[in-house]
């Protein structure tokens, strides 16, 4: 057996594994999501989930600790093949879930385990903390609510909601007591100030020390946090303070105790790995966002921006409003990144995050952007490139962007060809793999990301690749064809173009990384070949104004029937239709004859057939498709008697029309115009400099799936 095929197998194994794995996972959220039912009876439904999802199930057994009790099946026996790992709640250890092999296997990462299978369990221990402590939430809640609706004040939901913390998590109710004694000492109230002092917190000497001298250290307090000051703290609360307001002190502090976890990740330099975990432990506590009034919240908000996106100023002051911690989970859920990974997803993630964020705001009011969307996308960390390049040793393609502009382009076809010939990481090669199950074989673009891309200083409009794949044959096939395509677009970083750019401009010395978003090509199968409706692109500023009726800010749009390339890249031959969205009805071309002549010819599509990307005729591809074109009487008119007319109602013949591309009724039948306007003038505003946008339709949805500042 070649050492080829040896790697192979390896690697289908290995995905097989990672297979049982996510099935074991998926199958134990789902028990986990029926709230009803006790929990005996859902600790025996993971212990018959959990042997599946390990490598050896005929001899694995799993066994439950929780609250002293144990919990197996019938026939358990314990041996010394075991991993574990602990059931936290609340910050404290309840139980344990351990694994067994019943016979000795062959040793592996850890013992005969897996180190995936070790991380497995504890994310299978993770989870079943977090829907116990959900539980116990819920449990809280509904005690609540039955006493507000007897309660003839908030004394007694005040009242309720401190028991309940004190009966279910003792470390929070003591830390709820110290800030309330601070809060009511803060108010200048002698009854707390003198039991202050009687716990040692001798608050009376700090605040004489601060006053006699602001230069002299003030003394330490000495808290004794074993005493239950509860009682005391809130007798006296109850005599200054209205219940009202008792009751939202409480519920602030608990929520702020909710986040303190995720403050403490977000804010300190940690690999993404433990971010993403973070952010999934939030999640599937199920908080409401909504609900909790705290500055920690925001703060989390900007940490998350900052490590995900940007830190620049003004696109954290945009973004911070507008989203939830949610959203990132949608992302990270998404994301590829190596396990030391520190990177983000890039500029022209930057630029689509921040734009859907604003149209699921204001399309709230606004019909037109309310329904725009965005392609299924996956996301690959800017410093994957890192780990990509030092894993085939290629740490000193670096020095390429020092070498003159010549140079590098006689050089760039060796670069590219050995980035193409290079090996992925083993741990990438399983989130591709992971990301394509997810697709299926729908078409992808893979498409550059880079931490320069699509600033307001450098857009690198078409400087670096973006690589339609077909997605068709083999998970083999595909996840070559998938590699190889990331592989060029990194390969791009490199080129003649981007260094020259990045030299004008000064930005040599700059560490550029390249993200990678994958994303679903939008558009639909028609017989032998997968394409959008129509593409095109849209600028905020009109720099070709063909009448003097027209100025600057009314805009401009670049239309093409099929994939958008055409109307991206420019084309001696062949030519979009263009379109001011706030003047709609004038036109470039009047006449018949013009129209005919600066109308597209062309039309760009992927051959599921030949797994290839094709350039076709219109007049080929229109009378081989006829009406399987999803809104064709809306992108085509016929020349008839040397006019130009909208389909008729019985329908076109494809064989003998005389078809022209034209987009009337796109423009006269639908809200497409008044969708593109909407979009460009609200992203103009909100975010204060004028937008170039790429789109396309699947015939029934616009899909927004690029927004950089226009340069």
């Amino acid at each position: 057996m070649t050492d080829q095929k040896k790697s192979i197998d390896k690697l289908i194994a290995s995905l097989q594994e990672r297979a049982k794995e996510l099935n074991c996972l998926y199958r134990i959220d789902e028990i986990l999501k029926d709230m009803d039912v006790p929990l005996d009876e859902i600790f025996d439904k993971i212990i018959q989930a959990i042997p599946p999802g390990w490598q050896y199930p005929d001899v694995c057994e799993a066994k439950i600790v929780y609250d002293g009790v144990e919990y197996h099946s019938s026939n358990f026996t314990e041996s010394p093949w075991v991993q574990k790992a602990d059931i936290v709640v609340d910050r404290e250890v309840m139980g344990s879930i351990s694994v067994y092999y019943t016979v000795e296997m062959p040793p592996e990462d850890h013992g005969p385990f897996l180190k995936e299978e070790t991380k497995l369990i504890h994310t299978l221990a993770e989870h079943l903390g977090d829907r116990i402590q959900q539980r116990r939430i819920r449990q809280i809640i509904e005690e609540l609510e039955a006493v507000s609706k007897d309660a003839t004040s908030k004394k007694g939901e005040w009242n309720t909601v401190l028991k309940m913390t004190k009966f279910t998590d003792r470390q929070l109710y003591d830390k709820i007591s110290r800030k309330m004694l601070n809060h009511l000492c803060w108010r200048g109230l002698y009854e707390a100030e003198k039991f202050a002092q009687s716990l040692n917190f001798k608050r009376s000497v700090v605040v004489e020390n601060i006053s006699e001298d602001w230069n002299r250290p003030s003394t330490t307090m000495e808290v004794e946090a074993s005493v239950d000051i509860g009682e005391t703290v809130f007798k006296i609360a109850s005599e200054y303070m209205s219940d009202k307001d008792i009751l939202d002190l409480l519920q602030r502090w608990i929520q702020e105790d909710k986040l303190s976890f995720l403050v403490q990740v977000v804010n300190r330099n940690l690999p993404l790995v433990e971010v993403t975990d973070a952010i999934r432990r939030f999640h599937h506590l199920g908080l409401s966002e909504t609900e909790i009034k705290s500055p920690n919240l925001t703060g989390i908000y900007v940490s998350l921006i900052s490590r995900f996106f940007s830190d620049n100023l003004h696109y954290v002051a945009l973004t911070k409003d507008l989203l939830t911690i949610n959203d990132f989970y949608g992302l990270v859920e998404k994301t590829i990144f190596s396990n030391e990974s520190q990177g983000r997803l890039g500029g022209k993630a930057s630029g689509i995050f921040l734009a859907m964020l604003i149209m699921r705001e204001y399309g709230k009011e606004n019909k037109n952007v309310g329904d725009i969307k965005i392609p299924k996308t996956w996301y690959i960390s800017t410093d994957v490139i890192l780990h990509f390049m030092h894993h085939n040793n290629f740490d000193d393609v670096v020095v390429q962007k020092y070498k003159g502009v010549d140079q590098v382009r006689l050089e760039y076809p060796h670069v590219e060809q050995s980035f193409k010939n290079a090996k992925f990481p083993a741990d990438i090669v399983k989130g591709l793999s992971m990301a394509l199950d997810d697709f299926g074989d729908s078409p992808i673009i893979v498409r550059s990301s880079s931490l320069l891309e699509d600033s307001a200083d450098s857009s690198f409009s078409g400087k670096y690749k973006s690589l339609f794949l077909a997605n068709q044959g083999t998970k083999r096939e595909r996840l070559d064809a998938l590699m190889d395509a990331i592989a060029e677009v990194y390969a791009s970083t490199f080129g003649p173009d981007p260094v020259e750019y990045r030299s004008k401009r000064g930005l040599l010395d700059f560490k550029e990384e390249m993200g990678i978003l994958i994303q679903e090509v939008v558009g639909r199968k028609i017989g032998k070949y997968y394409l959008p409706s129509f593409a095109g692109v849209a600028f905020c500023n009109n720099e070709f104004r063909w009448s003097p009726l027209i100025k600057r800010d009314d805009g401009l749009i670049r239309l093409v029937p099929g994939l958008g390339t055409r109307a991206v890249d420019r084309l001696s031959d062949d030519y979009p239709v263009l379109f001011s969205p706030h003047k709609p009805e004038l036109r470039v071309n009047v006449s018949p004859e013009e129209v005919m002549r600066y109308s597209p010819k062309r039309i760009d599509v992927i051959d599921l057939e030949t797994n290839s990307f094709e350039t076709i005729p219109l007049t080929k591809f229109l009378r081989e498709v006829n009406l399987q074109y999803p809104g064709v009487k809306d992108i085509v008119s016929v020349l008839k008697d040397g006019h130009l007319q909208k389909p008729a109602v019985l329908g076109v013949d494809f064989d003998s029309d005389k078809l022209v591309v034209t987009f009337e009724g796109l423009i006269s039948n639908t809200r497409f115009i008044n969708k593109i306007r909407d979009m460009l003038d609200i992203l103009k505003e909100v975010l204060g400099y004028p937008v170039d946008l790429e789109f396309a339709s699947d015939g029934e949805y616009l899909y927004l799936f690029q927004c950089r500042p226009l340069s």
